[in-house]
């Protein structure tokens, strides 16, 4: 015969074990407090990066709509005194247009540049990751020293090549030193790695493709969204660029916008008038760096997801 176990109704009843499996403790806060609260503190961090980085921009539009008084001494923020058919008119008819000369150097410079420079970078790349040959990663590594070299470091020997090959003072001293990145050869290779697989490549080659035509047809489709990436750095660092153009040009027929409105503004410092010009003139030249990013956004947002993962 079993005894039944008897259990203390008092020793039940504060079993520490029990009690503090069901109980919270005291002051904690709650989770969906706790949830809310650090929804509202990233919410507010965004805002404010999101407001630091769009005052710029707003200032900028206003301000084209200003003349030279309201620029340097009004309420900028205010839409009175609407001044932007004047500004765009005297940016059309200075010199005869020279700014839109600019325009079209700084797009040529860019939109050229940037597509050889991916280009490059992309069939850099791919031989670094599909091909073995001796020395391999060394000269990778060779490549990668590249990265640490400040621009400004190198104006002086391209300076000295490009008087070598009387190219100063031409297109092709602005054009030609921007169709390599070091840093665009490593994300190359990343992208590379990552999405094209050497079952298709061998698929092609036993379907009688060349390595050319792998590469054309197979490797750069694959890679597409690492080609927009580097397209959209090299862009972007090409239209920015200032020293390189100051370095290698006099002709002001041959400025690009970053070392035309330079000028002007240097210009402003003793007469005013040049305030307004300026301001319309960075106004646009921002436009075509918005278009693109825009415009490429979808590959450029897969091409940095995949580069941050491998």
């Amino acid at each position: 015969m079993t005894t039944p176990l008897v259990v203390d109704p008092a020793t039940q009843l504060t079993s520490p074990g029990r009690a503090s499996a069901h109980r919270a403790p005291v002051g904690a806060p709650r989770p969906g407090t706790s949830r809310w609260l650090s929804k509202s503190a990233v919410n507010g961090v965004l805002i404010l990066v999101a407001a630091y980085t769009l005052f710029p921009l707003i200032w900028l539009i206003t301000a084209a709509t200003k003349d030279a008084g309201n620029i340097l001494g009004g309420d900028v923020f205010s839409f009175e005194g609407f001044n932007l058919g004047r500004n765009l008119s005297d940016l059309a008819s200075y010199q005869d247009g020279i700014y839109f000369r600019w325009y079209g150097n700084s797009l040529l410079y860019a939109g050229i540049g940037a597509i050889g420079c991916s280009l490059v970078s992309v069939a850099a790349g791919y031989a670094f990751d599909k091909y073995q040959f001796r020395g391999k990663e060394k000269l990778f590594a060779v490549v990668l020293l590249g990265v640490l070299l400040p621009s400004t470091a190198l104006s002086l020997p391209l300076y000295l090549l490009a008087v070598k090959t009387g190219t100063v003072n031409t297109y092709w001293a602005v054009l030609i030193p921007v169709l390599v990145n070091p840093f665009g050869v490593y994300l190359s290779r990343i992208f590379s790695a990552g999405y094209i697989p050497n079952e298709a490549l061998e698929a092609a080659r036993i379907d009688g493709a060349g390595e050319l035509r792998a590469f054309w047809s197979i490797g750069l489709r694959m890679v597409m969204p690492g080609f927009v990436t580097v397209f959209l750095f090299q862009f972007t660092a090409i239209w920015n660029n200032f020293f390189l153009p100051l370095v290698m040009l006099s002709d002001k027929s041959l400025y690009p916008l970053s070392l035309g409105l330079f000028s002007w503004h240097s210009n402003a410092q003793s007469t005013p008038s040049f305030y307004p010009m300026v301001v319309t003139g960075s106004l646009l030249a921002v436009t075509p760096l918005i278009i693109a990013f825009i415009t490429l956004q979808r590959y450029w947002k897969a091409g940095l997801t995949a580069g941050s993962v491998k």
